[in-house]
Formats: structure tokens, C-alpha cells, sequence
């Protein structure tokens, strides 16, 4: 067993993966929605909204998420996120959890294009 703490000084963080510990997933969080266009190749990207509120654009589709809600981002789906309040805090899972190289090589940045922005 182990505790983690986020640090609010850090808008966005880890805090397990295969790279310190034995889970097949990966889990972090985030104190704004970067935006930061981009899409993986293999991860589903799971993320539970825990306070505030968020515009984030999948594909061509733009979503507000708030307090309480999911979002799914299935693999080769770009995705970004366009605005999120003060309050804003989102936990995020990846799953396969990845490390290293394999993790840099499969996160690919898109073009705000594909995203009709």
C-alpha cells in the first residue's frame, strides 16, 4: 500500500503506472485541461471530472463535461481539451497502462485541423 499526493502546484501529474509499481494502468490527474492536440494509438483514455467544468473537443464534436461525469476517449480518437474553469480537477486513467519509449512513441500530436479548430 501507498499514498500519493497530487501537488496543485503542478497543473497536471501521475501518480502510478507500470513505471513505479505492478498496475496494468496508469493513473494520474489534472488541475486545468491542457490543450494540447494529440491522440494515442493504443490507450483508451478514461477521465472523471471531479470538480468544475471543461470544454473538450473529440474529433469534430465539442463536449462539456462536469463534476461527476466520465469521458471515454478510445484509441485513435484526437482529442483536446479547449477550456476548463478555475475550479476544474479531472483524474485520468489509461488503459493499457505503458512506460518509457513505448509510452513517448505512442501518444501522437494532431493537427487542430482534424479537430476542425
Amino acid at each position: 500500500m501507498y499514498v500519493k499526493k497530487a501537488d496543485a502546484a503542478i497543473a497536471k501529474g501521475w501518480y502510478a503506472g507500470p513505471w513505479n509499481s505492478e498496475l496494468g494502468i496508469s493513473v494520474g490527474y489534472a488541475f486545468a485541461g491542457i490543450d494540447e492536440p494529440h491522440m494515442h494509438l493504443q490507450i483508451t483514455e478514461i477521465y472523471l471530472v471531479a470538480q468544475g467544468t471543461a470544454a473538450v473537443r473529440v474529433e469534430q464534436d465539442t463536449v462539456m463535461v462536469y463534476a461527476g461525469d466520465m469521458l471515454v476517449v478510445e484509441p485513435g480518437e484526437a482529442h483536446t481539451f479547449l477550456s476548463s474553469s478555475p475550479d476544474y480537477l479531472h483524474f485520468v486513467v489509461h488503459t493499457p497502462g505503458l512506460a518509457g519509449d513505448v509510452a513517448l512513441r505512442e501518444k501522437r500530436p494532431v493537427s487542430r485541423d482534424r479537430l476542425g479548430l
